[in-house]
């Protein structure tokens, strides 16, 4: 059972401030924590064993079938908090009233367990939340066996990549490294790394993605790096017909895991 209701109605209360600090990422990765926001959200990182440290709720604003959620947070620190409170910790413009606080999401690539012959992505580089977070999305819906950050500038416990993931970076195995070490794991377990290029050598539908296989998409602006390109046992493109020789980084992981699960049967 949750513990008892604490009720906050000034912005300036201190606890108020904490929550608001955690936008900042060395805050967050100092205190090993992250916020996730959202009904749907929380209910999906609830179901995925999640344990909140503490929960915080607007009653204003939340529906009366949603109120169940409070059954299953645990131990969880309650609060409850004014509309008013509620629009100074919320990232939404239209926020649903539900707020926690959670253990950051991922482990070191070591403690990943993975399937035989798991389908990987790897993304390298990846500045915007809302193309991490919808990369998780599609991952999680195709049944990757992990994400993996390589050399990332966005970190999987930004508030805004758990929104844009709908929560499924609590659903899918995720990890972070340097890309050196990313690349010396998937070597370590035997991995085939395939290289998402506009200067590609395989066409995608073309591509063999059997077995145990990264799939590797680079950063929005630059792509992959040399030293992805240089190891890579396949480069595939994705055939365009417009105009433009590139796609959104988070369509071109879409495209290529979807293809990639298509020939894995």
């Amino acid at each position: 059972m949750p513990s008892p209701d604490v009720e906050i109605t000034s912005t300036a209360n201190p606890r108020v401030k904490a929550l608001v600090r955690l936008r900042t990422r060395h805050v967050r990765d100092a205190a090993g924590v992250t916020l996730v926001e959202g009904h749907d959200e929380l209910r999906l990182a609830l179901d995925a064993g999640v344990t909140p440290r503490e929960l915080w709720w607007a009653p204003e604003l939340v529906r009366p079938e949603q109120r169940g959620i409070l059954d299953g947070v645990g131990a969880a620190a309650v609060t409850s908090v004014s509309r008013a409170v509620f629009a100074k910790i919320a990232y939404r413009e239209s926020p649903d009233g539900w707020l926690a606080l959670v253990p950051a999401p991922g482990c070191a690539l070591a403690e990943l367990e993975l399937p035989p012959d798991p389908l990987l992505l790897v993304v390298e580089g990846i500045e915007k939340p809302g193309n991490l977070g919808a990369m998780l999305r599609t991952a999680e819906a195709f049944g990757v066996a992990a994400v993996v950050s390589a050399s990332g500038v966005t970190d999987f416990g930004n508030p805004n990549v758990v929104r844009a993931s709908k929560g499924t970076v609590f659903a899918v195995p995720v990890a972070a490294a340097p890309s050196a070490d990313v690349l010396a794991w998937l070597r370590g377990i035997g991995a085939r790394i395939a290289v998402t290029t506009p200067d590609g050598t395989t066409s995608l539908p073309g591509a063999d993605l059997s077995g145990p296989v990264a799939v590797v998409v680079g950063a929005e602006s630059t792509g992959v790096t040399e030293l992805w390109l240089g190891a890579a046992d396949a480069t595939l493109v994705i055939p365009m017909r417009g105009v433009v020789n590139s796609l959104n980084a988070a369509t071109a992981g879409a495209l290529a895991l979807y293809e990639a699960v298509r020939l894995r049967g």
